[in-house]
């Protein structure tokens, strides 16, 4: 990049997803001195994407792209345009004449989770275990009011998912809360208290829920320096993967007897969380009996349907704790 004439007027624009790894070199004044970020889009300039691609396609007049916009937080642009291409081929195996407002919901959750896998046969025992598992979620999500919404459970099988549990937020948050990110993780382990305590057996159905569970912990404690015992400060240096092939490693930036306290940390965090995920689950066992029923009959709950069990998921009072106790 050296040797071009100032003069001449040549601008070289570059782009990366991984700013990380580039040679400081490259950054220096009079290379690529100027960067510019581009993060996910935010509500407007999700509604401004989907009219622009909506422009040549029969949207049915019951569809408000302002609505989706706000349903489809951290969808990027290609997510979008993905999402109104998968309504329009339901619309045309449908036989409609252009895509309604069901074909966009079923296309949030193909984009999400995958297409629907009819053929797979789930026994009646495993359904029930799925059905427990989702209505615990989805009991410890809603128990939370700053948790994201539920908006759809479903025990038909998506991708690699048997049953699924749909979040879609009205907003766009780049901030979460120590309190937030502590009821995100107990919301996570629901599922798997559901089965131990419903079924009194465990089974490997929890384990995406486990891996993002001990992400947040992880970074509760190595990046945003929310561990009470090790105080504001941050552990362990990521260096991505220069070339393919290559794994993410990280520096090590803490002695041995720290790295005990970090595991310690996580475990307690995770194990606190898992406990309390019981207890809520223990207060709501004749409604989430209510609601694994409802879905196994159902197979899916949403709108005015799931409102119904959800909105008799609150703390219990003290005299209600004392009554239930009682009997």
């Amino acid at each position: 990049m050296d040797g071009y004439d100032p003069h001449l007027g040549i601008i070289i624009i570059a782009a990366t997803n991984r700013p990380d790894i580039l040679d400081p070199a490259l950054l220096r004044a009079g290379r690529f001195d100027r960067q510019i970020m581009v993060d996910m889009p935010n509500s407007k300039e999700r509604d401004e994407i989907l009219r622009l691609h909506a422009e040549n396609k029969p949207i049915s007049e019951d569809v408000n792209l302002s609505i989706i916009a706000r349903r489809t937080s951290g969808f990027t642009g290609a997510d979008l345009e993905n999402l109104l291409n998968e309504g329009a081929i339901l619309a045309t195996r449908r036989e409609t004449k252009s895509i309604g407002m069901s074909e966009i919901e079923e296309a949030i959750d193909r984009v999400i989770a995958g297409p629907e896998k009819k053929t797979r046969v789930v026994s009646e025992k495993e359904k029930k275990s799925i059905a427990l598992h989702e209505a615990g979620h989805a009991a410890l999500i809603r128990y939370y009011p700053d948790q994201e919404p539920v908006h759809k459970i479903s025990i038909i099988s998506r991708g690699m998912a048997l049953g699924y549990t749909l979040q879609l937020p009205m907003d766009d948050k780049y901030l979460r809360s120590k309190t937030e990110l502590i009821h995100m993780i107990t919301a996570l382990l629901g599922g798997r208290a559901a089965e131990e305590i419903m079924i009194g057996d465990i089974s490997t159905g929890a384990e995406n829920d486990l891996i993002h569970a001990t992400k947040i912990a992880t970074d509760m404690v190595c990046k945003y320096g929310m561990s009470e015992k090790l105080g504001p400060r941050t552990f362990g240096k990521d260096h991505g993967p220069i070339f393919l092939g290559r794994d993410l490693v990280q520096e090590k930036d803490f002695s041995d007897e720290t790295g005990r306290t970090i595991d310690l940390e996580v475990k307690k965090l995770v194990e606190d969380a898992y406990v309390e995920a019981k207890k809520v689950i223990i207060e709501k066992k004749d409604l989430l009996l209510e609601m694994s029923e409802a879905l196994i009959t159902l197979e899916r709950l949403e709108g005015d349907e799931l409102e119904s069990f959800l909105e008799k998921v609150r703390p219990l009072s003290e005299d209600e704790k004392k009554r239930s106790s009682s009997v």
